[in-house]
């Protein structure tokens, strides 16, 4: 009898475990698991779909940047709210709202569920605005700018045409250029704004204008200031390629510069109350008589406005990503990939000459020289900094890794097969969290030996055993014979070994809109466009016939902030 019991109650607690697993399961079976293909690497993402409607979306997997938080909530909620992932993808950020996207209509296609679309009606409303001053493009100069205009005290309007804020300075990665620092003084390097300002010039071919050189290199150190207080992580400092000293500074541990730098921005415009205003394209300058009243603006949707100001500051960014007008001022360039975000169409050439603006150095175009040969990917040049080396199919050195990027990139062109790769050891990615980014993405050819790596990235196995312990040699003697190379920071000698396949693509246009030391346009006649101002790589004449690393970032920066407060004082 005893037996008996004992065999019944182990059958009820059987029982009921196994009721409570098939109510998990139950409940699970709601959950529907997929995946997608994003600009770092997968997404995945868990759909709950109840009623034939999806409830809830949860994203388990992600390696996109940081700025792209915003994407997947305006992703998701919009899929949520028609009950249906076909939607469009958002402009600035396709790949990543494309992996999003993919990731649950896979989960859906998983679950076998027939969903049914909800129409959302569009109730916004659209009215013409008035305010003190409108900046037009929201990438670090479009938010310096903003921010030192309303701590000035008057009204902004910040529009942006893609749905991400950042732009460009989202993908900036190796640092911000700046001489006689709080950082550098800390760390003991010497600089001098006169070197800063001779490097430029040199850098650019003495192309460059010099008396915005000078205001470029004589507000750099207060303008780290500037961003540090608003939090922006500028404490590690390096060396890119054309400088003489370490003046290129970054987040800590050597991590992109430009999506940290672009949050900090972000987040204090928000705070002081700039109205920040994305899927906002301005297609025409407002004018009155001789002077510049405000823009007319147009959203995802095709609804117009205009937004009425004492004072416009344009801060669209250059044109790398429109083939036709780098082709049109550039022709040898036809068929290269770029570098930069979609949003980088050059829009402030055609507003600019509606209003007879001037326009320098247009032909000037920069291609950077390691750009990912597999996906376009920028690889910042501070691998090269912290001690890679470049490498063609036969294993060789061909180049001083960190000359000018026009000189590297024309050295690379040169190379059979068109084929380059970037070799460094654990060393140097142990010196630069900016690596885990390509690793995450799967660009990293990675193998515990010199002569695997080799056959694996299928160049002269024999020749790079050589050329890496020939390199060597020049770190521990601190001199380079072959291509003279002065600033080798490490030796490559911890394993494993990493491989990145390189290849040129544009990067940056130096030449646009014609201005002064305070950011006021040019028109053609050389007077003062009145109410309004320029910054950023849509102006011409800070860099020349070539930027050097890390100069972008300090001219969006200074030059963004330099139109705001000028534009403040006008507006008063």
């Amino acid at each position: 009898m005893k037996i008996f019991k004992q065999v019944v109650v182990f059958l009820l607690l059987t029982f009921l475990m196994i009721s409570l697993v098939s109510c998990k399961d139950s409940k699970d079976s709601n959950v529907f698991t997929g995946e997608g293909k994003g600009k770092n690497g997968t997404i995945k993402v868990e759909v709950t779909i109840e009623n034939n409607e999806i409830k809830k979306i949860d994203v388990v997997e992600n390696h996109e940047s940081e700025f792209t938080k915003d994407v997947f909530t305006k992703v998701i909620n919009s899929i949520v709210a028609q009950n249906n992932p076909d939607i469009d993808v958002l402009s600035g950020a396709t790949w990543t709202s494309e992996g999003i996207i993919t990731a649950v209509k896979n989960a859906v296609d998983k679950s076998g569920i027939k969903l049914t679309p909800k129409v959302v009606a569009d109730d916004a409303k659209f009215e013409d605005v008035t305010t003190d001053i409108v900046v037009v493009g929201a990438g670090g100069a479009g938010l310096s700018a903003s921010i030192a205009a309303k701590n000035s005290g008057v009204n902004v309007i910040l529009v942006e045409k893609t749905a991400v804020v950042g732009g460009n300075t989202n993908y900036a990665t190796g640092g911000l250029n700046a001489a006689e620092t709080k950082v550098q003084k800390e760390k003991g390097i010497e600089d001098s704004v006169e070197l800063f300002v001779e490097d430029t010039m040199k850098g650019g071919k003495y192309l460059n204008n010099e008396e915005l050189v000078k205001v470029l290199a004589e507000k750099s150190a207060e303008t780290v200031d500037w961003l540090i207080e608003m939090g922006a992580d500028l404490t590690d400092v390096g060396r890119l390629g054309g400088a003489s000293v370490d003046r290129a500074h970054r987040p800590t541990g050597g991590a992109a510069v430009g999506s940290n730098v672009a949050k900090a921005l972000e987040k204090k415009a928000r705070e002081v109350g700039v109205d920040i205003r994305v899927d906002n394209k301005a297609v025409e300058l407002l004018k009155n008589d001789d002077r510049i009243t405000g823009i007319k603006v147009r959203d995802s949707k095709g609804h117009e406005y205009s937004i009425n100001a004492k004072v416009v500051i344009l801060t669209t960014g250059g044109f790398g990503a429109n083939q036709d007008l780098v082709v049109k001022y550039k022709p040898e360039l036809k068929g290269f990939g770029t570098t930069n975000q979609p949003g980088a169409t050059g829009d402030a050439i055609g507003l600019g000459e509606s209003v007879n603006a001037d326009f320098v150095d247009l032909e000037q175009i920069q291609i950077h020289p390691t750009a990912s040969s597999v996906n376009g990917e920028l690889i910042t040049e501070a691998v090269r900094g912290n001690g890679a080396i470049l490498v063609n199919i036969n294993g060789e050195r061909f180049i001083n890794e960190l000359q000018t990027r026009d000189v590297v990139s024309a050295a690379e062109l040169k190379q059979p097969e068109e084929r380059v790769y970037l070799v460094f050891d654990q060393n140097v990615r142990d010196s630069l969290k900016a690596i885990e980014k390509y690793s995450k993405a799967g660009l990293l050819i990675e193998s515990e030996t010199l002569e695997e790596l080799a056959k694996k990235i299928n160049v002269n196995e024999e020749n790079l055993v050589k050329t890496v312990a020939k390199y060597n040699g020049f770190v521990s003697n601190k001199n380079d014979v072959d291509f003279g190379r002065t600033s080798m920071t490490t030796e490559l000698n911890k394993a494993p070994y990493y491989a990145l396949g390189v290849w040129p693509a544009v990067h940056h246009t130096m030449g646009g809109i014609k201005i002064n030391t305070n950011a006021q346009v040019i028109d053609k006649d050389g007077n003062i466009i009145k109410g309004l101002y320029a910054a950023g790589e849509v102006t011409g004449g800070v860099h020349g016939a070539n930027r050097l690393g890390g100069n972008a970032m300090a001219d969006i920066t200074i030059f963004g902030r330099i139109a705001g407060l000028n534009a403040a004082k006008e507006v008063k």
